[in-house]
């Protein structure tokens, strides 16, 4: 049979209007966003000097990997991609698994304290005992200058055990719970067999989530780590920046100024190879995890 085509509706002057101004401002942001992120890589593998004069915009001018074989000259940047990893997997599973649980029991209303604890870690976002406070009891317990303590310190955030028992409490109805119960299941069980497998998109954000303050962490680092053994990636990046820096300016009052100059722009290229070096990675693992990530943070969001 013939079948009519379907004719498309025509939007009226002032829809298409709204429509050409949405997707311009749409698409004047994700330049905005992106193209940071874009310049820092071609720079990276751009010649210095074209990036210190500002001729690179959208294409590498002078193709070097200079500033990547200064990076990955010293082998232990190797040992320390080894120990981010070891602190994220670490962190994340134990973080995750707090943090889950955590917010789980919170969104219980038969909690015994439930208001008084709700209060206690909304307090802790706000109010802190200090840097000096966290050394000593961090020294009091032996944790200093140990790997532990950088898979311990910022596991658990208060936060994100709010942001998790909202999703429970909108999610996971009561219900639910006793249907199950009239089963015969018990609390871990309808935890474990119920509430997880409904849970997976919140648990891939709190995954990205903590899984990111890890990658990115070097403060814990920088106060509780003195073996250089310990040492996470970015605390090791920042020191060889550092000493790139330091070792140009001690350098500068034996040389001629041409000189002097060349090991600057050598500088600011080792600069963008350690951006590139320590963000890939965790940028690479999220196209996998985002359809949970948006789900997981819109879910709550509309009622109705």
């Amino acid at each position: 049979m013939y079948k009519r085509k379907r004719k498309k509706k025509r939007q009226s002057w002032d829809d298409r209007i709204y429509t050409v101004i949405t997707q311009a401002l749409l698409i004047f942001f994700v330049i905005i966003v992106a193209y940071p992120i874009y310049f820092v890589v071609v720079a990276s593998v751009t010649d210095p000097a074209y990036v210190n004069n500002g001729t690179v915009l959208l294409y590498p001018k002078g193709f070097t990997l200079l500033g990547y074989q200064k990076v990955f000259t010293d082998n232990r940047i190797w040992i320390c991609y080894a120990n981010t990893i070891y602190y994220t997997v670490l962190g994340t599973g134990l973080g995750t698994c707090a943090t889950v649980m955590g917010g789980y029991a919170l969104s219980r209303k038969d909690l015994p304290g439930r208001g008084i604890l709700m209060k206690l870690f909304v307090f802790t976002m706000y109010f802190s005992g200090g840097t000096i406070p966290y050394y000593l009891v961090v020294k009091n317990l032996g944790l200093v200058d140990t790997r532990l303590i950088l898979i311990l310190a910022g596991s658990v955030s208060a936060y994100n055990i709010i942001v998790v028992r909202s999703f429970m409490e909108s999610s996971i109805p009561a219900e639910l719970f006793d249907a199950a119960t009239i089963d015969g299941c018990g609390n871990g069980t309808f935890f474990f067999r119920i509430v997880l497998p409904l849970s997976k998109a919140v648990i891939a954000v709190m995954v990205m989530f903590i899984a990111v303050s890890y990658w990115n962490s070097y403060f814990n680092a920088m106060i509780f780590i003195t073996d250089s053994d310990k040492y996470p990636l970015q605390l090791y990046l920042r020191q060889l920046l550092l000493t790139a820096s330091v070792s140009s300016n001690d350098m500068a009052a034996g040389m001629d100024r041409e000189a002097i100059t060349k090991l600057e722009l050598m500088v600011q290229v080792i600069k963008y190879g350690v951006i590139v070096v320590s963000t890939l990675p965790i940028i690479c693992v999220y196209p996998f995890i985002q359809k949970y990530f948006v789900k997981g943070v819109m879910i709550g969001s509309i009622k109705g």
